[in-house]
């Protein structure tokens, strides 16, 4: 992968940033109900709300605001929460890595548990094992995440079982295991529907595999079973597995919104609700952006991996 082509990449990052930035500026220019009103509530005073949107710069023309915006994000200036007057950096990124921490530990359930389920499926084709993993991924496809978490919160925390936490956060920093035990239940719920996706690609793919020259040849030089299927075979079909874990990125971000509300969990998706509520702009525009270019960054990530696991695809 060449250095003109990772720039170029970061340059149409850019762009994608702009854009998304333009859109959402856009959209919250047009949400019901003014941002003073939803501050000072709706029996203040005429007064007080002029003032307020003065103070606010509500009273500037929309160019002129999306100006003030944007070159504040160049800088690295986020703006201010007009919920609770703090930077919006400080706000989104702590919240942002809570939500990362909940991704990476969900991708790393799915990766774990998904790739071996699909080979296994894929070596057993047509037969009871096959049988009982697609049926697995049907079950998983078909239920939706916020129907699945509200399953789990009333089956896993009721008085019965308890065996998890309803809801709350403990930093992974401060107590790993206590942490790891509250943020059980999100990551089961999101690494849960994922897994039914990527099973069955792994599945497709490596049968598909199987079926090929390479790996005929592979066995015919006499290679080990063990051998052909993890050096050649599911090498070359986790390519499209990785895809649709890129894809699966932005289903998390997604994803991590209704979870995160449904269990109370103080990420960047229950941020954004909050903030969707209470008309919170900068705080809204802001994490609109964060998401969109983690997205971004995902896909990039996707595509470097493309590299490293097949050599003839190069990037130029």
């Amino acid at each position: 992968m060449s250095l003109q082509y990772i720039l170029n990449r970061f340059f149409y990052l850019t762009i994608t940033a702009f854009v998304v930035s333009l859109l959402v500026f856009c959209i919250t220019q047009i949400l019901p109900a003014n941002a003073a009103t939803m501050l000072l509530g709706e029996y203040a005073t005429q007064d007080a709300l002029i003032a307020l949107e003065q103070k606010l710069g509500l009273d500037q023309p929309a160019y002129i605001q999306y100006f003030n915006w944007i070159s504040g994000v160049v800088q690295g200036d986020l703006g201010t929460s007009l919920r609770s007057g703090l930077p919006v950096s400080d706000t989104i990124f702590q919240a942002l890595g809570r939500s990362l921490i909940l991704a990476a530990f969900s991708l790393l359930a799915v990766v774990i548990i998904a790739i071996p389920l699909g080979v296994l499926a894929a070596v057993h084709r047509g037969k009871v094992t096959d049988f009982v993993v697609s049926l697995i991924s049907y079950v998983g496809i078909s239920l939706p995440e916020f129907v699945l978490a509200t399953l789990l919160l009333v089956w896993l925390t009721g008085p019965e079982i308890g065996m998890f936490p309803a809801s709350g956060y403990v930093p992974i920093t401060e107590s790993f295991w206590n942490g790891l035990w509250h943020i059980s239940l999100p990551v089961i719920t999101l690494a849960i529907v994922l897994t039914a996706h990527v099973m069955r690609m792994v599945r497709s793919e490596m049968a598909d595999a199987l079926q090929t020259d390479y790996v005929l040849a592979a066995r015919l030089r006499g290679l080990s079973a063990t051998t052909v299927l993890f050096r050649h075979a599911l090498r070359n079909s986790l390519l499209p597995t990785i895809t649709v874990l890129a894809l699966d990125v932005g289903y998390l971000i997604g994803g991590i919104i209704v979870v995160e509300e449904i269990f109370a969990f103080p990420g960047i998706g229950r941020l954004l609700i909050v903030s969707i509520q209470e008309r919170d702009l900068p705080m809204i525009q802001a994490g609109a952006l964060v998401m969109a270019f983690t997205y971004a960054i995902a896909n990039l990530a996707a595509d470097m991996a493309y590299v490293y696991l097949d050599r003839r695809i190069q990037y130029v």
